[in-house]
């Protein structure tokens, strides 16, 4: 039996909107062959499985025998996205502009030269107005060929306007090609590795982003560009975990957009994606006021036809809209809140799992799980920890460790004494065949080792110590990932003071708004 995360045919399905099925129904009938008729049936059988099980199908589906089966479902397939184009087509810049490519070709084909060229250049203006250069140099060459192989007369100098307007192009087009490569080397290095482990991790991604960055890339003053450019200094920033320079260039990345308003629905995905990291970067930061505007914001905007234009818009603002508002509630201390709303999101991740990378759910899985150690659930956060140590998919080796390490402090809570010292020798292995262990992390085990073996009376001295040890290292560039994971110090303070976790990261949280609301900060 094929699951529904192999059977093309059953994503594509599940994936549709009534409208989009209505529209389809509508689309197939207009030739009503026997073909036609066939995948229609075939269509809604499909449609009424919850799970994608060929011999269940085929019993639904009497008129279409099992050797036929393939090629009837290749044959739906291709029909879908044919509805789905007409109705679509007019939702993104680049179908429009494809189509009129097409109109263009057709009629140069019937030998309408002229007609043909007029179509281009609206193609031309409306390519030019969003900064689709790839499309651009697609409608440049049409017409390149137009005026090459007939005397068309239409524009004196026009073979030296198209050769200038494609070399320009061309530029550009290098320029944004090697400055997006770079943009997403760096990111798929943070989403194998995460943060910079040391100083020969810092060293090597350094080195890396000076050889491929290109000269003159500061002086750009295109879109794409500058987008590009902003993303790997954003990508840069995080993997160092310089966080002024990740809230510099990811607010230079969203403020893009606000300067190009007609871009966010060429680009939605990159916006959203940018908010996502503005958010990130003030959480980093703990500006708990910027924060809570950037999240306003995007609230508002995840209302727009925008965000809800395209499923994979829709679901992205979702997915990074409630991340945020996870975040929100860790900053203030209010871990129930969070918890309010965690069974909603997984309710929707489950409904979106066709869709949503393995990636973005380890994270929130991770989120969910600190959220339920910090409101002293400890149980729970155990059963959310198994999931990402558990799953098979080899990304973000940090968050594989972090997630061992606060597995092992909720059983230090639970005081299972005697998994302990296995657990913290297994911890311990871990993180060191993944080069994630750097001298919090060490302390934190060599922590543990020791206050099991001690009597009550001595573990407020140890506790007093090991504070004092880690605050020395919370402006260490490469020690402090490890409060990213996990306030690590909220949690000693919280043991030394007698006091839940949530009480200690609120008062914190209310000193600085205090501290804020008198200017001394």
């Amino acid at each position: 039996m094929a699951n529904r995360s192999t059977d093309i045919v059953f994503q594509l399905i599940r994936s549709l909107q009534k409208s989009e099925k209505r529209n389809f129904k509508l689309y197939i009938k207009r030739n009503s062959s026997n073909q036609d008729l066939k995948t229609v049936e075939l269509f809604d059988a499909i449609d009424h499985l919850d799970e994608y099980d060929e011999t269940v199908l085929l019993k639904k589906v009497s008129s279409i025998k099992r050797q036929q089966l393939s090629n009837a479902k290749a044959h739906l397939y291709k029909q879908i996205l044919a509805s789905l184009r007409v109705l679509k087509s007019t939702e993104s810049i680049d179908m429009q502009l494809h189509e009129q490519l097409d109109y263009a070709k057709i009629l140069y084909n019937k030998g309408l030269h002229l007609q043909s060229l007029k179509i281009l250049e609206k193609a031309k203006d409306l390519a030019k107005a969003h900064n689709q250069d790839s499309l651009l140099m697609q409608v440049i060459s049409m017409e390149k060929k137009i005026e090459s192989l007939h005397i068309t007369r239409s524009i004196q100098n026009r073979a030296e306007t198209l050769a200038e307007e494609a070399l320009d192009v061309n530029i550009r087009r290098r320029m944004i090609t090697r400055l997006s490569n770079l943009a997403l080397k760096l990111y798929s290095w943070y989403v194998q590795n995460g943060h910079a482990r040391d100083k020969d991790d810092q060293k090597h991604i350094d080195k890396f982003f000076q050889d491929n960055l290109p000269i003159g890339a500061f002086e750009q003053t295109g879109f794409y560009e500058q987008m590009y450019l902003y993303q790997s200094y954003c990508w840069l920033g995080f993997i160092r975990q310089d966080f002024l320079m990740y809230y510099r260039y990811t607010q230079k990345w969203v403020d893009l957009f606000h300067a190009n308003p007609s871009m966010l629905q060429v680009e939605t995905a990159h916006y959203v994606k940018g908010i996502h990291n503005l958010l990130n970067a003030h959480f980093d930061l703990r500006n708990y006021q910027q924060f809570a505007k950037t999240l306003k914001q995007f609230e508002l905007f995840s209302e727009t036809d925008i965000a809800n234009r395209h499923d994979t818009h829709r679901i992205h603002t979702f997915v990074y809209l409630n991340s945020a508002r996870l975040n929100l509630e860790m900053i203030v201390g209010n871990f129930s809140a969070g918890l309010v709303i965690a069974p909603s999101i997984e309710e929707k991740l489950k409904e979106y799992s066709l869709f949503i990378d393995s990636h973005r759910v380890l994270v929130l899985n991770y989120k969910i799980a600190t959220l339920h150690f910090g409101a002293g659930n400890y149980s729970t956060c155990i059963d959310y920890l198994r999931k990402i140590i558990n799953d098979q998919v080899n990304l973000r080796s940090d968050l594989q460790c972090y997630a061992r390490l606060v597995h092992l402090l909720a059983h230090y809570e639970l005081g299972n004494d005697d998994i302990i010292d296995s657990l913290t020798k297994s911890v311990f292995r871990f993180m060191a065949k993944m080069k994630n262990l750097n001298v919090i992390e060490e302390e934190i085990l060599k922590f543990l080792r020791k206050s099991f073996s001690l009597p009550r009376s001595e573990i407020k001295p140890e506790l007093e110590k090991f504070l004092n040890i880690i605050k020395q290292y919370e402006k260490d560039r490469y020690a402090t990932r490890a409060f990213s994971y996990l306030d690590i110090v909220s949690w000693v303070e919280s043991k030394l003071y007698s006091k839940p976790m949530n009480q200690v990261i609120r008062e914190k949280y209310l000193a600085s708004n205090r501290r804020i609301a008198y200017g001394t900060l």
